[in-house]
């Protein structure tokens, strides 16, 4: 499995991490859960984001 951004890969899961990847995703937030996994998470606006009122649902 390949997760990508734009287009681009960012990092590649094989065998049980990609089993785990996939369940975690279908139990949280799917951009929340890749942006830990590829290593690119808590620059500090993710809980700012979250809380806009443009993305709450």
């Amino acid at each position: 499995m390949t997760i990508t951004h734009h287009g681009r890969p960012a990092t590649t899961l094989r065998g049980p991490r990609a089993d785990e990847f996939l369940t975690e995703v279908e139990s949280g937030d799917p951009q929340l859960v890749m942006a830990r996994w590829t290593g690119n998470y808590k620059h500090g606006n993710e809980r700012t984001a979250r809380n806009h009122p443009r993305n709450r649902r």
